[in-house]
């Protein structure tokens, strides 16, 4: 036997890389090219090359990987945490777990941007939607947020803007979690407004006009308070009153949509979201419906199709900071998908019933602690609770300890004050176990038994604060609490989506690659799932572990002197990158500099990032081949030379090219006192390559969902962490629960969880470890091929629309369909619903340039996939000569009535001009594997027009 056979084995990159030897060869032959590295000398400039193969290792097998991470993660303790603020352990259903958080169909999808290739988990949102709203007693939820840190900002911020009274003034709770006070502060800051924290109920608002409050329900402590009158007090200040809620809890609160609230947040975790040691988790927002236009993220809403058949899409499409740019409130273009995925299947499971049962059962628990605790002489709140038992005592130390002996974590508020926050693992040994520490380790005296009994007949909640209303009525939720039931329905809504397990998804700036099964096991680990944030970090060594090395393997991939994993996705990425620019501005008191230079072509979030930061944003126009113009820059940068913080710029392009002079575009802006803040939602073609740490910028984020591997999750999770340089580490952000998680002199926290989605980090860990430096780096060589290789091949059919001085494209290429606009009437949307037929997921569409598609294969597609792409686009190509010819008329040809649905094809009437053949088996490898849509084209206007985002009647599915 050789001995390479004998040594660690290596075959993971040739597992994740698609195209074999004979595949490269024959590729790089089309180009013209004898190897990777000629293409690459051609494609990359020499300026920002780099030679240095990152310390990541060489790469090891998928067994050794798991066995190492086992090994590492081993080092945790998992307690029974009773910690609370926020979080909470929770049981998963297995038939949800297995067939969702750990199903490809769910968890390779792409955002629901093309609607009609998404229906089953626009559906699963469109039930997320109505399980919020109903709970909250609001008119109106959107399709969740990142954290209850970042719902908690978005509706302070939503306020302000919506208020008449132009007050910077807010009043936030002293209850409300101190992640949620944490990131309240973090984003007031920069906008000039001031956050008060004071009690609501107390707060004279004759005193000053204010445009929020924002109250806690139930609070940090557990109380629950009563509301009621408190919105017409707010009201007539001019303000909104905001509502941070535990959402299980709202199965027997009065709901705040009841009591007056305009916004209502909070996390649905606890509905089967495993803790992850903070993430990732489905946040929401829900307002009044006559707010919606402004509020921030996603929202699904009802629509019909070209059939007249009901579909759902995304409303209000074209979200505000595409609209408003530099005048936009948020950045938020991102959801959690696939956790509010799994968190609506947990109601749908459940149903109402089942939800009140497991809300009650943890009501009951907390009173007969609560009542164990009075009996054995412990001072405990008198105060309304829902969950939370709340006890002063001064053997806080003492018990403690004996709570840490018997391996139970409790929330300590001060010298002399624990928290108990119960949840729906509890059992009656668990309050036995909690009592005994408490009694120092003896057992205690009392039967938890006969407290529980007790307790079950009673409640310590006030009349008024106990909910009277229905919810979740809808069928959707009181029809599939059989696990039968529950398996068919997920089913049957995968059954209706295109994922990367049909076939590939080559959206440009998407990088939808593989997101291999052995990177994702781990997730499911009770080591990794069941760990609470704020833990002590004793009990997460394994984990922290973990994450410092994978911050030194980003940095040494990156050239950057410091990462910190905390933002939970690129526009959070975008933020606090630009926040630690400002602090450093102000660490050399240099803080008036606010001017933030933006190329015209940059993604919408980038400008609306700057406005957050506190920023004024100054546009650098871009020449004909889509790069940065350099005069203009230069002549932009030199006249804001005092007032310069930063220029923003996406590397490669947004146009997917190899801009040649990124060298001198940093030196103009760091010679005028600026920073270089890069996007690194194209960091796919720099790994192995480039450093970007060395060729100019000082502050990058990195998609972890892109580049490395996390996968897209319909929509969500994602992970942006950011990378700087040594003069900028200082500032990464802190958190000021976890002192351990970011530098002392560090921007406060951006996310409520030290680490942001700690949960999903072992997957881009374990891609880096498995691939190794070599096979990082020939990934960036074949993903650079790859779409060099697609765009050679169709350029007779689509010219490419950008390209490098050698005629080369990066990672990915637009294709220019604007001529076909003009010679046909055939649009780029005609294009990509004709796509569908052919069982592919759109490229991305008219972005950056309308009337484009913008293509990126990635490295993990394989010859044979994409060849079946391209002659899918050729075919496509050749039916709109058809068109442009005069054979058949534009609006009665198959592009224009695309998607076909097998309802429509097998109709008995059939009235088109082109054949049902035409329609579905366009070519023949179609008869072998054949997706159907579920619905025609749909109708995005009439949705505009008639927003309904809840379930319909079951009547409107017939």
């Amino acid at each position: 036997m050789p001995l390479d056979d004998l040594l660690p084995r290596q075959e993971f990159q040739a597992r994740h890389i698609g195209p074999n030897d004979s595949d490269i060869q024959a590729m790089l032959k089309v180009l013209g090219f004898a190897n990777l590295e000629e293409m690459a000398s051609k494609v990359i400039p020499k300026n920002i090359r780099s030679d240095y193969a990152p310390k990541v290792g060489d790469g090891i097998s998928e067994y050794e990987l798991l066995q190492k991470l086992k090994t590492m993660v081993s080092q945790n303790k998992v307690y029974r945490t009773y910690i609370g603020l926020g979080f909470h352990d929770t049981i998963t259903p297995t038939v949800i777990q297995r067939n969702i958080l750990e199903n490809p169909v769910w968890y390779t999808a792409y955002t629901p941007y093309q609607a009609e290739i998404a229906q089953g988990r626009l559906e699963a949102l469109l039930n997320f939607q109505t399980m919020v709203t109903e709970l909250t007693g609001m008119e109106l939820s959107n399709a969740s947020l990142l954290d209850e840190g970042t719902a908690a900002a978005e509706a302070m911020a939503m306020a302000q803007n919506l208020t008449k009274n132009k007050s910077t003034v807010f009043v936030a709770s002293p209850n409300l979690h101190p992640h949620v006070l944490e990131v309240l502060k973090t984003r007031s800051e920069p906008l000039g407004l001031e956050m008060i924290i004071d009690d609501p109920l107390k707060f004279d608002y004759t005193s000053k006009p204010v445009f929020a409050a924002i109250v806690a329900y139930p609070g940090t402590d557990g109380r629950v308070s009563d509301f009621t009158g408190l919105a017409d007090k707010v009201h007539g200040a001019g303000g909104f009153l905001i509502a941070d809620v535990d959402l299980l809890s709202m199965t027997l609160l009065t709901p705040p949509g009841e009591w007056g609230a305009d916004i209502v947040v909070g996390n649905t975790q606890r509905f089967g979201v495993p803790l992850g040691f903070g993430g990732p988790h489905a946040a929401f927002l829900a307002c009044k419906d006559a707010h919606k236009r402004l509020m921030p993220g996603r929202l699904v809403g009802v629509s019909v199709d070209a059939n007249g058949k009901m579909a759902l899409r995304l409303a209000l499409q074209t979200r505000e900071q595409h609209i408003r740019r530099e005048k936009a409130t948020s950045n938020i273009c991102t959801a959690q998908v696939l956790l509010a995925n799994m968190a609506s299947m947990y109601a749908v499971y459940h149903g109402p019933l089942g939800l009140k049962k497991i809300a009650t059962r943890i009501h009951v628990f907390a009173q007969a602690l609560g009542e164990g605790l009075r009996q054995m002489g412990f001072t405990v709140s008198s105060e309304p609770f829902f969950d939370t038992v709340k006890v002063t005592t001064p053997k806080a130390d003492e018990i403690m300890k004996a709570a840490t002996y018997q391996g139970i974590n409790f929330l300590r508020l001060d010298a002399q004050t624990l928290c108990v926050s119960l949840n729906e693992t509890v059992n009656l040994k668990d309050l036995e176990d909690i009592l005994k520490a408490f009694n120092l380790g003896t057992p205690a005296s009392v039967s938890a038994l006969s407290l529980a009994e007790k307790a079950s007949g009673a409640s310590v909640l006030t009349a008024a604060m106990k909910r009277k209303s229905a919810f979740l009525t809808h069928p959707i939720f009181n029809s599939h609490h059989s696990e039968t039931e529950l398996l068919r329905y997920i089913h049957h809504l995968q059954n209706k989506d295109v994922t990367l397990t049909h076939s590939m998804i080559p959206l440009g700036s998407c990088t939808m690659k593989l997101n291999a099964t052995t990177e994702l096991v781990p997730v499911s680990w009770p080591e990794i799932s069941k760990m609470h944030p704020f833990v002590p970090v004793d009990q997460a060594k394994g984990t922290i572990q973990m994450i410092h090395d994978l911050e030194r393997e980003l940095c040494e991939i990156t050239g950057f002197a410091g990462v910190s994993l905390q933002p939970n996705a690129g526009s959070q990425g975008e933020y606090a990158g630009l926040l630690v620019i400002q602090k450093y501005h102000q660490s050399r008191s240099e803080g008036h500099r606010n001017i933030c230079l933006i190329p015209s072509s940059a993604h919408g979030t980038n400008p609306a990032s700057a406005v957050m930061a506190g920023m004024q944003v100054v546009v650098v126009a871009c020449d004909n081949q889509g790069n940065v113009e350099v005069s203009d820059l230069k002549a932009k940068a030199e006249q804001h030379k005092q007032n310069l913080s930063c220029l923003m710029i996406t590397y490669p392009s947004t146009h997917g090219v190899f801009e040649e002079s990124i060298v001198e575009i940093c030196q103009i802006v760091h010679a005028n006192g600026g920073q270089v803040y890069m996007d690194g939602a194209n960091l796919n073609a720099l790994v192995g390559v480039c450093r970007p740490g060395e060729f100019g910028p000082d502050v990058s984020h990195m998609n972890l969902h892109k580049t490395f591997s996390i996968p897209h999750g319909g929509g969500g999770p994602g992970v942006g962490p950011i990378g700087v340089g040594a003069h900028l580490k200082e500032f990464l952000p802190k958190h000021g629960l976890v002192p351990e998680a970011g530098p002392k002199n560090g921007i406060s926290a951006t996310t409520s969880a030290p680490w942001g989605s700690a949960s999903i980090l072992p997957i881009s860990w374990a891609y880096i470890t498995m691939m190794g430096a070599e096979g990082l780096k020939k990934a960036t060589l074949v993903a650079i091929l790859n779409a060099n290789y697609m765009a050679k091949k169709l350029e007779a059919h689509y010219p490419t629309l950008y390209k490098g001085k050698e005629g080369l494209v990066a990672h990915e290429c637009i294709l220019d369909l604007r001529e076909l606009k003009k010679t046909s009437g055939i649009d780029v949307t005609d294009v990509a619903k004709r796509l569908i037929d052919y069982g592919f997921h759109a490229p991305t569409m008219s972005w950056p340039v309308a009337g484009t598609l913008m293509v990126e294969p990635t490295e993990s597609e394989s010859k044979a996939e994409m060849d079946r792409f391209i002659d899918a686009m050729i075919q496509i190509r050749k039916e709109i000569a058809e068109v442009e010819s005069g054979k058949i008329k534009a609006d009665d040809s198959a592009l224009h009535h695309a998607p076909h649905t097998a309802q429509l094809v097998t109709a008995t009437e059939w009235t088109r001009s082109y054949s049902r053949e035409v329609a579905a088996y366009p070519v023949p490898w179609l008869r072998a594997n054949k997706y159907w849509p579920p619905v025609g084209r749909v109708d995005n206007a009439y949705g505009d027009r008639n927003i309904v985002c809840a379930c319909p009647p079951m009547e409107a599915y017939q």
